[in-house]
C-alpha cells in the first residue's frame, strides 16, 4: 500500500479531480519500452519495405561518385551539381523510412495514456536541481525495476541475437561468394530480418513494462482519506462558507421580497406571528400571487412597510396561516383558497371605494371558507 509524505496510507482510489489534475501536470502512464519497440519495429519494417530501393540508390550514388570523367573533375560547377544530385537521390531513398519513423514515434507514446500537451510539465522547477530527490530516486523501487528491465533487455536481445545469427549463418557465409550488387542487397535483407527478430524480443519487455507503468501511475495518484475529505470540502465548499453564502442569499431574497410589499393589494396577518402579501393582476388572468410572507420579525417588517405605503392590512389568522404554509413565494395560491381570497380582495376594493367617498363601508369579514386540508392550527 502506498504512503504519502506524511506517512498516511494512500488507500483511496483517485477521484476524477485528482486524475484530471495529474493529467494537466503531464503525469500519465508512459512506457519507454513500448516507445522503443514501436520505433524499432517501425524503422526495421520501413527498412525491409524500402531496403531494395535504398540499396539501389546507394549503389547509384557510389557509381556516380567514383565514375567521374576528367572534364567533370576539373569543372567546379559540375562537382556541385553532382553533390546536389547525390543528395537528392539519398533524400528520396530515405524519405519513406523517415516518414514511417515519424508516424510510429507519435503513435508509440499516445497508445498508452493518449495525447497530451502540458505546459506545466515543461516549466522549469528548482526542485529538479536538488540532488537529494535525485539520490532518492536512484535507490528507489522504480530504479530497481529499471535496472531489472535493462538487464532483461540485454539477456533477451542477446538470446534472440544468438538464435538469429545461428539461423542466418549460411546466408551470411554465402554473401562473400556473391557479386557486389547482389551482396549489398542480400546483406541489407539479412540485416533487416535479423534486426526485426531481435526487436520482436523487446516485445516481451514491453508486455511486462506496460502493466507496471499503469500500476505505478495509479499508485502515485492514490489518495489518503484526509486528502479525499479535503478535496470534498474544496469542491463542495467549507460548511462555514456555505452557511455564509446561504445567509447572503436569504438576505438578498428578503430584500427583493420587501420591495414587492408596496405593490401588494392586501397583507393578511395572524395578527402577530404571520403575515402574507397578495397581489392580483386581472389583466394577466390566473390567480392571486403571494409576493411576500414571513413570521415573527419578518411579519412585523411586512406590516410596517405595508402601513408606510398604505397597503390594506387585514387580520385573518386562519387565512394567513393557510396561505403561509400552502403557497411558495412568487407562486399562485392553491385553488382551495380562491373563494376566501376573492372575498378578501372584494372587501379591499369596497374599502378603497369607501375611503374615496364613493361607497358605503363594507361589512367585516367573518368565517372565510377555508378547506379543512389547508387549515393550519397555531
Amino acid at each position: 500500500m502506498a504512503e504519502s509524505e506524511s506517512g498516511a496510507d494512500k488507500s483511496e482510489e483517485p477521484t476524477e479531480k485528482r486524475i484530471r489534475e495529474s493529467r494537466e501536470k503531464g503525469q500519465l502512464a508512459r512506457s519507454k519500452e513500448l516507445n522503443t519497440v514501436a520505433v524499432t519495429l517501425g524503422g526495421i519494417g520501413g527498412l525491409l519495405a524500402s531496403g531494395g530501393s535504398l540499396a539501389g540508390s546507394l549503389m547509384a550514388i557510389m557509381q556516380g561518385g567514383f565514375e567521374l570523367s576528367r572534364e567533370t573533375v576539373l569543372d567546379e560547377s559540375a562537382m556541385v551539381r553532382l553533390l546536389m544530385s547525390s543528395g537528392m537521390i539519398a533524400l528520396e531513398a530515405i524519405m519513406p523510412l523517415l516518414i514511417v519513423l515519424l508516424i510510429v514515434s507519435i503513435i508509440g507514446p499516445i497508445s498508452l495514456g493518449g495525447w497530451l500537451f502540458s505546459a506545466k510539465s515543461m516549466a522549469p522547477k528548482a526542485s529538479r536541481m536538488n540532488p537529494g530527490p535525485g539520490l532518492k530516486r536512484m535507490f528507489s523501487t522504480k530504479a530497481l525495476v529499471e535496472l531489472l528491465k535493462a538487464l532483461g533487455k540485454f539477456l533477451v536481445v542477446l538470446a534472440v541475437a544468438l538464435a538469429v545469427l545461428s539461423a542466418y549463418q549460411d546466408d551470411l557465409l554465402s554473401i562473400a561468394k556473391q557479386p557486389l550488387d547482389l551482396a549489398i542487397m542480400h546483406s541489407a535483407e539479412v540485416v533487416g530480418w535479423c534486426a526485426l527478430w531481435m526487436a520482436c524480443g523487446l516485445i516481451l519487455i514491453a508486455v511486462v513494462d506496460v502493466p507496471f507503468q499503469l500500476w505505478d501511475n495509479k499508485q502515485k495518484m492514490m489518495m489518503t482519506k484526509q486528502e479525499v475529505r479535503d478535496e470534498y470540502k474544496d469542491s463542495e465548499g467549507k460548511p462555514e462558507v456555505k452557511s455564509r453564502i446561504r445567509q447572503l442569499q436569504r438576505d438578498a431574497a428578503q430584500r427583493r421580497m420587501m420591495q414587492a410589499v408596496p405593490e401588494a393589494d392586501v397583507v393578511i396577518t395572524n395578527p402577530t406571528h404571520f403575515a402574507v402579501a397578495l397581489k392580483y393582476d386581472g389583466s394577466k388572468g390566473g390567480a392571486p400571487m403571494l409576493v411576500a410572507k414571513g413570521g415573527d420579525f419578518v411579519a412585523l417588517k411586512i406590516r410596517e412597510i405595508a402601513n408606510e405605503h398604505r397597503v390594506t392590512v387585514l387580520e385573518s389568522p386562519a387565512l394567513a396561516r393557510a396561505v403561509y404554509y400552502s403557497t411558495e413565494l412568487d407562486r399562485e395560491i392553491p385553488a382551495g383558497l380562491y373563494l376566501a381570497v376573492a372575498q378578501v380582495l372584494a372587501y379591499v376594493y369596497q374599502l378603497r371605494q369607501y375611503r374615496s367617498g364613493k361607497g358605503k363601508r363594507p361589512d367585516p369579514l367573518n368565517n372565510l371558507p377555508i378547506p379543512p386540508d389547508l387549515r393550519r392550527d397555531e
